[in-house]
């Protein structure tokens, strides 16, 4: 069915012949439908997706080339409107500046222009809602005491005019700033520096939402972040992607916490399942 979600989705939920119902979106619907299908007529079952607010660890060990790389590709590739776009950026105090510098020389070789020319990496975001969130979130990182380090513009001078583009943007700010906990899906990176890995961790914990997770560092850290983080997809020390690039048919893919309903991955060996019934039979003959 087509048509607008607002209309449709409650007509779906409310129909007692609808045996149950798989979304993809923000947490806030999801949530709304889960207890909708609680309700009358009889309970039924809501598998839910609900988006992440992704972070990314770098320790003093990382090889910063390769974090600078899969940080850029999954904070700005496909301009950050996906539900697994690195969001949050933690960075030991030592290799922050170093890592920044790479961030920037990267940063500023992106194409900006037509997704379908070769030399245009980055495309505009999908809608004028997304364009004016940021610039609205651009007006709170400036007005909630952050540092812009890269970016903050909406693009209007020549062809840039006839679509929603905007700059990707690095912001350095405090760890109570509000948008933390906000999904942006629009290019835009928070990042904060720790004095220690424990920090980082307490720090990318802190969110409600657990999809993916990034980390960059030593081998023999990354035992100690699949441990401790708290997200259903994590990545190390992956240049094609910090917190981006799962392998659908491969690898299962599903968030804990606020970003997934069922702790049940799709793609793993737990997922067709929820889609079934299970009756005892009992024949006496």
């Amino acid at each position: 069915l087509s048509g607008q979600g607002d209309v449709l989705g409650p007509a779906l939920i409310a129909d007692p012949a609808v045996a149950g119902v798989t979304f993809t979106g923000s947490h806030e619907v999801g949530m709304r439908i889960a207890r909708a299908l609680q309700g009358p007529p009889f309970p039924r079952p809501c598998i839910a997706e609900m988006g992440g607010k992704n972070a990314c660890i770098v320790t003093t060990a990382a090889d910063l080339e390769r974090a600078a790389t899969g940080i850029v590709r999954s904070a700005f590739g496909m301009g950050g409107q996906k539900c697994s776009a690195l969001s949050r950026l933690y960075v030991h105090e030592r290799v922050a500046d170093a890592l920044l510098a790479k961030l920037l020389q990267q940063i500023e070789s992106i194409g900006i222009g037509d997704p379908a020319r070769r030399e245009h990496w980055l495309g505009p975001v999908t809608t004028q809602s997304a364009y004016d969130n940021y610039g609205r979130y651009v007006a709170l990182l400036r007005g909630g005491g952050a540092r812009l380090v890269t970016g903050g513009e909406q693009l209007r001078d020549g062809v840039l005019g006839r679509g929603w583009f905007v700059r990707p943007t690095i912001a350095e700010a405090p760890p109570e700033h509000a948008l933390w906990n906000e999904e942006l899906f629009v290019p835009i990176l928070m990042m904060h520096r720790v004095a220690s890995n424990e920090a980082a961790m307490e720090l990318a914990n802190r969110s409600p939402l657990g999809l993916t997770a990034g980390f960059y560092g030593g081998a023999h850290e990354v035992g100690w972040f699949q441990e401790h983080i708290e997200a259903g997809v994590t990545y190390a020390n992956r240049p094609q992607g910090a917190t981006t690039g799962a392998w659908p048919g491969y690898q299962a893919f599903g968030g804990w916490k606020g970003s997934g309903s069922t702790g049940k991955a799709i793609g793993s060996f737990y997922y067709l399942p929820q889609y079934m019934r299970e009756q005892s039979q009992t024949v006496v003959e």
